[in-house]
C-alpha cells in the first residue's frame, strides 16, 4: 500500500539516536541537555493535555513528579534534534484508585498526579490513540511496549536472577550470567479475506456486544506471514485461503505486538467456527459494511478507529489497498 504508514503507529520518522544507547556518557550529557523532553506514564498511560485537544506531554528533566520514578529512564531518540526520555511513575498511587476500571478493553478512568496540572492526566492509549499527532503516537506506543517489556522480563530467562536495565532502557542484563537481553515483539498477523464481494468478520467473547473484526492471530516459529493467515483463519473459521499478499503494519503495544496486515483470497466459503478461538464469524458484503461504517447497522459494530483492522476495511472500501 503506498500510504501504508498513514495507520495509526504508522511512524512519524523519529530519529531513535541508536548509536547513543551504548555509551553512558552521551546519555548522561542527554539528559542533562536544557532542551531535554521526558513524557510521563503510570502503569503504561501517557500523560496527556486533555483540553481543547490531545497531546502528549512533554516535560522537564526536573519535574516534580519524577520524585515517583523509581527505575532509570527509557531513551527515546531525539525530536527536532533534542533529547526525548520516557519515565514510568511506578511509586505513585492515586488517591481513590478504581482497580476494576484498569487494563479492561476501554479503561475509561483518569488520573491526575498532584504534581501535574488540572488539564494533565493519565489516560489508556487506545482511548485517544486517534487523536494523537503521528510523533505523539509513535512515542506513545514506543515507550508503553518497552515499559511493558521492562516489567515482563524483569528476570534472566537464562539463569533467573534479576537482571539490570542498561543500553537507555534498550536492553537488560544478568549480573549473575552476563545475558543480554533485547526487547520483544510479538508478529501477528491481521487477515482482510474477501470472498468475491464479501468480507470474512470475526469476534471475540471479550469484546463489546456487536464488534466484529477481522481475524487475527500470532506467527508461530518457522512460520511465513503467508502460512500463518491461511493457517489461522482455517483454525478459527474453517475457510480455506489461496494467495495471500502484504499490506501494511502496525505497531500495537498492548502489550507488545507488531500486526502485518495481509490480504487473501478465500478458496472456500463454509465457516465452521472454533470456539475455544472465537465466538463468531461472518461473511459481511461490502454494501453492508458501508452500513456498518456509517454506524447505522442494527446489530453490528465497526472495527476499533485507530487499529489496523479498522484502517484495512476503510481502504477496501475505497478501492485503495493498492
Amino acid at each position: 500500500m503506498r500510504h501504508a504508514e498513514t495507520v495509526t503507529f504508522g511512524g512519524s520518522a523519529l530519529d531513535r539516536a541508536g548509536e547513543l544507547r551504548a555509551d553512558p556518557a552521551a546519555l548522561a550529557a542527554a539528559a542533562v541537555d536544557p532542551a531535554a523532553r521526558t513524557m510521563l506514564f503510570w502503569r503504561g498511560k501517557p500523560l496527556v493535555h486533555n483540553d481543547q485537544s490531545v497531546r502528549l506531554m512533554r516535560v522537564g528533566m526536573d519535574h516534580p513528579a519524577l520524585v515517583d520514578a523509581i527505575d532509570p529512564p527509557i531513551f527515546l531518540g531525539r525530536e527536532d534534534g533534542a533529547p526525548r526520555f520516557a519515565h514510568e511513575l511506578s511509586a505513585w498511587t492515586p488517591e481513590e484508585l478504581d482497580e476494576s476500571q484498569l487494563g479492561g478493553f476501554m479503561d475509561p478512568s483518569e488520573q491526575r498526579h498532584p504534581a501535574c496540572g488540572p488539564d494533565e492526566v493519565f489516560v489508556e492509549l487506545r482511548r485517544v490513540m486517534t487523536f494523537l499527532d503521528a510523533r505523539d503516537a509513535e512515542l506513545a506506543a514506543t515507550a508503553k511496549a518497552m515499559f511493558s517489556w521492562h516489567i515482563a522480563h524483569g528476570f534472566c530467562a537464562k539463569c533467573g536472577a534479576a537482571s539490570e536495565i542498561a543500553s537507555g532502557g534498550w536492553q537488560r542484563t544478568c549480573p549473575a550470567c552476563g545475558t543480554h537481553h533485547f526487547p520483544r515483539t510479538d508478529p501477528v498477523v491481521i487477515m482482510l479475506i474477501t470472498r468475491g464481494n464479501s468480507v470474512l468478520m470475526g469476534r471475540s467473547p471479550a469484546w463489546p456486544e456487536g464488534m466484529f473484526s477481522l481475524l487475527a492471530g500470532f506467527v508461530e516459529p518457522g512460520e511465513t506471514l503467508e502460512a500463518a493467515v491461511r493457517r489461522e483463519v482455517f483454525e478459527e473459521a474453517g475457510v480455506r485461503v489461496g494467495a495471500v499478499s502484504y499490506l501494511a503494519s502496525q505497531p500495537w503495544p498492548f502489550p507488545a505486538s507488531l500486526m502485518f496486515g495481509c490480504q487473501g483470497e478465500a478458496t472456500s466459503d463454509e465457516i465452521t467456527i472454533d470456539p475455544v478461538e472465537i465466538e463468531a464469524a461472518m461473511w459481511v458484503t461490502r454494501e453492508e459494511m458501508m452500513t456498518i461504517f456509517a454506524g447505522e447497522h442494527d446489530t453490528i459494530l465497526p472495527a476499533r478507529k485507530g487499529a489496523v483492522a479498522h484502517f484495512l476495511l476503510e481502504n477496501w472500501l475505497a478501492d485503495t489497498l493498492d
